[in-house]
């Protein structure tokens, strides 16, 4: 039934009814006849002057605004274009306005093509602007909602010009690199009177639209209802009766729903990516423009909230926009300007380790809360490639129980089963999961947004609320005016989901009440795509690594000097070092955002994030050094000593220095856990030698036999006393495949995706393999010869030159160590191409094992579903390992987290050449190592993770007086457990926190030794906060504790020193 005053079109035409409705609000056809030209019915241009700022990319950061508005402004004119790219151009713009504009909106509307700011004249940024095609989402600045007579001015605004749009500043396709001259114009700048009424029925009729649009196509008759409404306001207007359509669109809007209509949390937000398609500078920027932005919303809203994710970007905020910091706080306080999400920076799903995840929420928490009172209680990561299957255990530990994502609908092979579900991690915990079912973070607020997110919905019946979040992301933005009055009109209309403006924690309460109608997920939560980003700009990835342990060690010596010293004695040199420590790990969870460490972002980003991981690996030397001079003291002749950072004893070949090293430079020594010793050379139980027989060369130390052939591939692989060969098969196979069995063999494939180029491998690059030194792909080999011979280590240095590349390694086996080292290094000038080293053994296993995040993740090697066959590069840390159940192999690496596991071959992906958005990604130098560990036993028995821990921690040499014994501060009695971090807290109390975890899969008790002079131990979580005491014995000067573990679990401790 039509509503009162609706009368039906004379015709039964949809093909002429619906588009006519839509013509009458097209900016593009018939616009001076129907309602887009009457929306501003008077205008006038403003006189206008230019300043171009000195410099380029992040040159505004040195001026204040007083310093800019005391620059020479020379007058200009529309049509005048401004660049290059990068650049910043300041307008000041001075206008009256005529007293006949009295009672009506008066907006500045501007279009520079590009993205751009308004300030006003006493220093404030008001708001952003974004505007061009198809980028015109916020052209507008309104200066008053009802302008008054004799208030015409003059008036002073300025518009800060960036040469950039909001999605970068290529001329080409979205992902192709920006080009380095481009120069916007500048085609309007004015002051205009906006019709109200005009603007009320233009916003009425695309709601109307879309409606009708939508409904008819699901065969609703609600959507005829729709377009009659619709048609006759056009008539109505076209009759000059615009007060009576107005009255038309209320009436239809007034119609509610049913009480069990699905429901859409509105949440506004925008997704600011911290780099993506421009720099970390001019991220800092967009967060002004967006901020201000929804601040201006909030003024004529009061329904309005916005929800802001990354502790990083709100301290932007507040450290280059102070004044708007302060209003944004006072937003804060009235609950409509949230913070969401809990990190530092929305981080790579995959990459960090363990304490990176913990520390992104550690220091994200603690800004919220200092800055604003507010404890986050969700994990808010929307545009991640894939999460890891410890995640869950660890936002447990950091008392978050709420994960919100939509990025697993991009996967390109299975649908995803659920929007609504418990997840489960490797070690049990739980938390629960929501997708937003309308797949996107960027909602425009469209009726075919609002019917999708409802019908995509896979947990019908089962949740009744769905996310809907809305507002221009990726560049930032944010919501619009145009999307707020369009939900005023859909929060209950009739034939779409309601909506209603909550709060994440409203909407996840709501949920939460629905929970045990939700099903389980286990695991990973893997996405089909982007997987390519595992491996794509290696140094991100190898920066990353070693920015992580290097500050591990830090803490470490850190938290030592402190128990030295005592708290008082140590006063000073721990709050230094915790500011020093603070700003290095912003810096590296920085640059763990999720376009920068995988590796998916324009050329400019990397030169500044390899300054950002080099200044704070150089921050964590300082600290430790530092806290090192501090528990040795100054005093007296010093010389080397060896320091272990790890919680067991090693024993390794290192290099040291001085004669005293006996042969050569290297020395085998022994030093205890988490301890110290002088660098005295020990005999090795089980030396090293080399030999060439028949071509081959033969590396063996009473540990482990190999061979290597004359293309450097592994052809025989043993533990010394077991005739199984991880590279031959047995003599008694029966199985009737003729494959050859080598390690290290490298293969070049070709690597074109289907468009994400640094995102994306696709799974037919497994069809195109070339082996780089089989002998038969033509390439230049450099013949294998021996570099290195004595007791303690062996090497046999090859080489390959091939297409614009040339790689060389040295393959080495030291003493007393089970480990075939492959010191690599490679100059890369390919286009498109993969390399990976493939492990092709003669181990039998459905299943291979991946280091991760505090614990590791079984994976198949079959293809039975269509699951298992999707995940061909997968991502894992510092080792996998394929294995039968007494004995197997891994293999170890320094820097890379690309795998394949796929039937008996195993393969780490060490270098890709994508040309988009940086054409020159990887292109260059790179040194790396991996190793190959055959072992008996399972992984566990073989000690796999604590062989990776020690391939990537290096022991240290630093300095101490010459008197200094042996010492061991704190190790770990007991199997499965692995102390990683030992931290001062962050409080700056003095107290100490420790945190370990189960690293086997089985229930493991230990015992904590501690060489400290402990007072008291408490349970504590990740935010730090002291539980429940701990019972420790002491006996002459060591603080027992011991502890136990579920498989997998995370736990920390918090002592009191004296």
């Amino acid at each position: 039934m039509s509503d009162p005053g609706v009368q039906a079109s004379i015709h039964k035409n949809l093909k002429t009814t619906l588009p006519r409705v839509y013509n009458y609000i097209n900016s593009t056809r018939f616009r001076e006849v129907n309602l887009v030209d009457r929306l501003y019915p008077d205008s006038k241009p403003v006189e206008l002057s230019h300043w171009a700022l000195p410099g380029g990319s992040g040159a505004w950061e040195g001026w204040s605004f007083a310093e800019i508005t005391q620059q020479t402004f020379s007058p200009t004119s529309i049509g005048s274009s401004y660049g290059p790219t990068w650049t910043t151009h300041w307008f000041r713009l001075v206008f009256t306005i005529p007293d006949e504009w009295a009672g009506s909106e008066v907006q500045l509307r501007w279009s520079s093509n590009s993205e751009a700011a308004v300030w006003s004249e006493d220093g404030k940024i008001l708001q952003g602007l974004s505007t061009g095609d198809p980028d015109a989402r916020r052209s507008c600045y309104t200066i008053t909602t009802n302008h008054q007579a004799g208030q015409g001015g003059p008036y002073t605004f300025y518009v800060e010009m960036a040469v950039n749009k909001l999605l970068g500043a290529s001329e080409g396709d979205l992902i192709d690199p920006p080009s380095p001259d481009v120069y916007y114009t500048v085609s309007r700048a004015e002051v205009a009177r906006l019709d109200g009424v005009v603007y009320k029925l233009t916003r009425d009729l695309e709601v109307l639209h879309q409606l009708a649009e939508k409904l008819i196509d699901l065969n609703d008759q609600r959507g005829y209802q729709a377009l009659y409404t619709a048609n006759q306001m056009v008539n109505s207007i076209i009759a000059g009766e615009d007060s009576v359509a107005s009255s038309l669109a209320d009436e239809y809007f007034s119609k509610g729903n049913g009480s069990r209509s699905h429901t859409l949390a509105t949440i506004g937000n925008c997704h600011i990516d911290s780099a993506w398609l421009w720099p970390y500078t001019e991220t800092k920027r967009k967060v002004a423009r967006s901020f201000s932005s929804q601040l201006a919303l909030m003024d004529r809203y009061p329904e309005h909230i916005f929800v802001a994710s990354q502790a990083q970007q709100w301290a932007w905020c507040k450290e280059y926009y102070p004044e708007l910091y302060a209003r944004v706080l006072e937003r804060v306080a009235e609950g409509r300007f949230l913070p969401v999400g809990s990190t530092w920076t929305e981080m790579d799903g995959n990459i960090p380790s363990g304490e990176s995840f913990i520390r992104q929420f550690l220091h994200g928490q603690r800004f919220f809360k200092k800055e604003l009172g507010i404890t986050c209680n969700e994990f808010w990561l929307p545009d991640t490639f894939g999460y890891s299957a410890q995640i869950p255990a660890l936002m447990n530990h950091m008392g978050l129980k709420r994960f919100l994502t939509q990025k697993m609908s991009w996967s390109l092979v299975n649908r995803f089963p659920h929007h609504n579900f418990t997840w489960e991690g490797i070690d049990g915990s739980t938390v629960l999961a929501h997708f937003p079912p309308g797949d996107s973070y960027s909602m425009q607020v469209t009726v075919e947004e609002a019917v999708k997110t409802e019908r995509n919905l896979q947990d019908k019946g089962r949740a009744s609320t769905s996310a809907f979040l809305f507002g221009y992301g990726d560049g930032g933005g944010g919501p619009t005016q145009d999307m707020l009055e369009k939900i005023q009109r859909l929060k209950d209309s009739d034939g779409c989901p309601r909506m209603s403006m909550m709060t994440p924690d409203q909407m996840f309460t709501q949920l939460e009440s629905e929970q045990h109608n939700f099903c389980r997920w286990v695991g990973e939560l893997y996405l089909e795509l982007h997987n390519g980003t595992y491996t794509t700009h290696a140094a991100m990835k190898r920066l990353c690594r070693q920015t992580e342990f290097e500050l591990r060690d830090a803490e470490l010596l850190l938290c030592q000097a402190v128990a030295t010293l005592g708290s008082q004695g140590a006063s000073q040199l721990l709050q230094e070092s915790l500011t020093t420590l603070e700003g290095a790990w912003h810096k590296l969870l920085l640059n763990q955002f999720h376009d920068v460490l995988p590796g998916s972002g324009i050329a400019m980003i990397y030169p500044e994030a390899q300054v950002l991981y080099n200044e704070a690996i150089q921050a964590a030397i300082t600290v430790r050094d530092n806290a090192a001079a501090a528990v040795f003291g100054n005093a007296g002749e010093k010389t080397e000593v060896l320091v272990n950072t790890l919680p067991w004893a090693r024993t390794e070949v290192v290099t040291v220095g001085g004669s005293k090293a006996g042969a050569g430079s290297y020395a085998m020594v022994s030093v205890p856990s988490m301890g110290i010793a002088s660098p005295t050379s020990l005999t090795p139980t089980s030396p090293v030698s080399v030999t060439e027989v028949d071509g081959k060369y033969v590396l063996e130390n009473g540990m482990i036999h190999a061979e290597i052939d004359s293309f450097g591939r592994v052809t025989s692989l043993k533990v010394v006393g077991d005739e199984r060969d991880v590279f031959q098969p047995p003599s008694y196979q029966t199985s009737e495949t003729t494959e050859e069995m080598y390690g290290n063999q490298l293969m070049l494939y070709d690597d074109e995706p289907l468009y994400w180029d640094a995102w994306d491998v696709m799974d037919y690059h497994l069809e195109t393999p070339v082996v780089l030194n089989d002998g038969k792909s033509g390439y230049t080999i450099t013949a294998p010869v021996i570099v290195e011979n004595s007791a303690l280590i062996c090497s046999v240095r090859w080489g390959v030159t091939f297409g614009s590349s040339t790689l060389t390694q040295d393959i080495q086996l030291t003493a007393d160590s089970p480990l075939l080292t492959f010191l690599t290094s490679v100059t890369w000038g390919e286009n498109r191409k993969f390399l990976k080293t493939v492990q092709s053994t003669s181990l039998h296993s459905n299943k291979a094992s991946f280091d991760i995040q505090f614990g590791h993740l079984e994976r198949p090697t079959h293809m039975n579903t269509s699951w298992d066959s999707a995940r061909y590069e997968i991502c894992g840390h510092k080792w996998a390992d394929i294995s039968e159940p007494d004995w197997g192999v891994a293999v170890l690496n320094d820097s890379k987290y690309g795998w394949m596991a796929r039937g008996h071959t195993l393969a780490l992906s060490l270098l890709r050449s994508p040309k988009a958005p940086d054409a020159s990604a990887d292109i260059g130098d790179h040194t790396f190592k991996y190793a190959l560990f055959p072992h008996l036993g399972t992984l566990q028995q073989a000690g796999v993770m604590k062989r990776g821990y020690e391939f990537n921690t290096p022991i240290l040499h630093l300095q101490a007086p010459a008197d200094r014994g042996e010492e061991t501060w704190v190790d770990v009695t007991g199997e499965g457990v692995v102390l990683h971090t030992v931290k001062p807290a962050e409080d700056g109390s003095g107290e100490i926190v420790l945190r370990l975890y189960e690293c086997n899969g089985t229930r493991s008790k230990v015992t904590l030794n501690l060489k400290w002079p402990v007072t008291s131990v408490k349970a504590c979580d990740g935010m730090e906060v002291a539980g429940s005491d701990i019972p420790f014995t002491q006996e002459e000067g060591v603080t027992s504790v011991p502890l136990a573990f579920t498989p997998f679990a995370i736990r920390a401790v918090r002592l009191t020193l004296q």
